[in-house]
């Protein structure tokens, strides 16, 4: 099926390896040309070279933290022009409550909300004069249901979708959709450094807890990069223009809520 989005560009957050890289990827291989972002020189390049051999089309490299207002400068002026979007950072860290402070909270809160908000901030107007953006913005399913050890994406990550749903609805008139993809456990370094934690504290091997993890889904494993990559590249379509403000959650049925 062809996606209708040959030739246009893509900004994608995050992107050097995991779900951002698994977007970059599903994109390029519908004729996207992509500005990949990351923290990590070196596992960048590799991902980028990887993709400008797979399908031949425009990579362009920034290596920035997407958190600061100097590395978002930087990856937007990459890009001749950005038609599609995808905000993404890593998580903050796992923690107890109790244990964290002030200067914990600001830094979730900077990366997970204010920086893509700054971000949309910067594309939106050119989307509308074009009549045509999408943007995505990676949050975590617990958006839905909150992971206790997770505490400040809970937070964060809430605070961001709360904005997206009003923004989306002022947009959509111009053929720009905002929409949220909200990732369960899929087989990335993350999961495996969360299930690691949850490993030690329980006493158990690594093995034995994901297999636990695994256990709960109603799909009985882990998702796969791709399945979310691609999902993201249909979300950025051009048929999917009628579908904005929306969270959807890719997750092998884990959340037990109708709503």
């Amino acid at each position: 099926m062809d996606l209708g989005l040959n030739g246009k560009w893509a900004v994608v957050c995050g992107a050097s390896k995991g779900l951002g890289y698994a977007c970059a990827h599903a994109l390029a291989q519908e004729g996207v040309n992509i500005v990949m972002a990351a923290r990590s020189t070196d596992a960048l390049e590799k991902s980028a070279e990887r993709l400008r051999q797979e399908f031949g089309k425009e990579v362009i490299t920034v290596s920035a933290d997407v958190a600061t207002a100097e590395g978002r400068a930087s990856i937007l002026a990459a890009a001749p022009h950005i038609d599609i979007l995808i905000t993404n950072a890593g998580g903050p860290p796992p923690g107890d409550f109790r244990s964290l402070q002030k200067s914990d909270w600001l830094s979730a809160i900077e990366a997970n909300m204010l920086a893509p908000i700054e971000l949309i901030k910067a594309v939106i107007d050119p989307m509308i004069e074009r009549r045509f953006g999408r943007i995505i913005n990676i949050t975590s399913a617990a958006v839905k249901s909150p992971v206790d050890m997770l505490c400040l994406s809970n937070g964060a990550r809430a605070g961001l979708t709360g904005f997206v749903a009003g923004v989306s609805r002022q947009v959509a008139e111009h053929n720009v959709t905002i929409n949220n993809l909200l990732p369960g456990k899929f087989n990335t370094d993350r999961l495996l450094s969360n299930n690691q934690k949850r490993a030690e504290t329980a006493g158990v091997t690594l093995e034995q807890e994901a297999a636990r993890q695994a256990s709960l889904i109603p799909a009985r494993r882990f998702g796969t990069p791709p399945e979310f990559g691609h999902a993201c590249a249909f979300l950025c379509s051009a048929y999917s223009g009628y579908i904005t403000g929306q969270n959807l959650l890719i997750d092998g049925g884990a959340y037990q809520g109708l709503l």
